[in-house]
């Protein structure tokens, strides 16, 4: 009998993982007003990381990764086996648009280097469009094949459900590429990505996310048959009526199979502002799924608790970790934003 030979494909970020991709954030980035904040976000989040998986830090210089170590370790072993630090002046630190997106065939790893251009033009970008260059260069993933792709893409603009179905809106690709009809992007996406069919939310959009509403601050795959949304039940805020429009196109979804999927809405956040007035994207469908458990972001508003437990809901099986995210809303991204997974096996050791 002839086995059968594997296949190259876009996996689900609930499968298992080798590590966790971070950039630190230091005073020379946009975060420099809120950097003490920030930082106690990332010190929590580095924490929620390393129980569950390696991390992989990026800092500018020795003096930063020195404060990053320093901070993070308080009293757990932060050895070579655990976390790999390497320098990079980075532009920024949101990687899961500037990290690698990695697709697996069997035990052989390779690694998309899509054009990343600030979110369309918007900021400077021509530090973090090497990063994935910048790493494949480490021996920990020479093993990889890096194939850079000349097309804009972001990977908070994708979801998969590691079965051949991609998820995207097409407000975001359509900004990116406004000379491309729906049909030529997806005949560049499918066959770059080894997925059968990418499915489209035309609503749907969060004041205060300069993404051009990327999908994972809207809906999320828990499963290949469930997708969980962010919902608004407010009828007094000007999110009510796209975000009700996108729940209907959730609905009207298909499975591969035909079967409809099943939807689950988060919880819709209060109003959370700058203090100079402007309206943050405070959404709960910016979460990581590792390793058995789902990192969720929180805003310190009451909604926190209800999300928590629609999110265990969806993810029955695995530990729900709130990580306080208040700080990380401030540049317009979210827990997910900041974070870019890699695949067991990804990591050589």
């Amino acid at each position: 009998m002839t086995a059968k030979k594997s296949k190259w494909r876009f996996p689900a970020e609930w499968e298992a993982s080798d590590a966790v991709l971070l950039a630190w954030p230091h005073a020379g980035t946009d975060w420099a007003p809120w950097l003490a904040d920030v930082e106690q976000t990332y010190i929590a989040l580095a924490r929620a990381i390393l129980a569950r998986s390696k991390l992989v830090l990026l800092v500018k210089n020795k003096s930063l990764e020195e404060r990053a170590l320093r901070l993070i370790d308080r009293q757990h072993d932060l050895s070579s086996s655990r976390l790999l630090s390497t320098r990079y002046d980075y532009d920024d630190t949101w990687l899961r648009d500037t990290g690698p997106i990695t697709l697996v065939n069997g035990t052989n790893f390779r690694w998309l280097d899509f054009r990343f251009t600030g979110w369309g033009g918007k900021y400077g970008a021509s530090k973090d469009d090497k990063i994935v260059a910048h790493l494949a260069g480490l021996a920990q993933f020479k093993h990889i094949e890096h194939v850079p792709v000349p097309f804009a893409l972001e990977g908070g603009a994708i979801e998969s459900d590691g079965a051949g179905t991609l998820l995207s809106t097409w407000n975001c690709l359509s900004k990116r590429h406004p000379g491309k009809t729906r049909v030529e992007v997806e005949k560049i996406l499918q066959p770059a990505l080894h997925v059968k069919r990418v499915l489209w939310l035309e609503h749907g959009e969060l004041d205060g996310d300069d993404t051009d509403a990327h999908i994972d601050t809207l809906a999320r795959f828990a499963s290949p048959e469930c997708i969980v949304y962010q919902g608004c039940d407010d009828t007094n805020d000007p999110h009510f009526a796209p975000l009700q429009a996108m729940a209907k196109e959730i609905a009207a979804l298909r499975q591969a199979n035909g079967k409809p999927y099943n939807s689950i809405a988060l919880p819709w956040a209060p109003p959370l502002a700058t203090a100079a007035g402007r309206r943050l994207a405070a959404s709960y469908a910016n979460y990581l799924v590792l390793n058995g458990a789902v990192l969720m972001p929180a805003y310190d508003v009451e909604t926190d608790i209800a999300a928590s437990m629609c999110l265990s809901a969806a993810f029955p099986q695995h530990e729900i970790v709130v990580v306080p995210c208040r700080a990380l809303i401030e540049q317009n991204g979210s827990l997910h934003c900041v974070t870019m997974q890699l695949p067991a096996g990804a990591l050589a050791s």
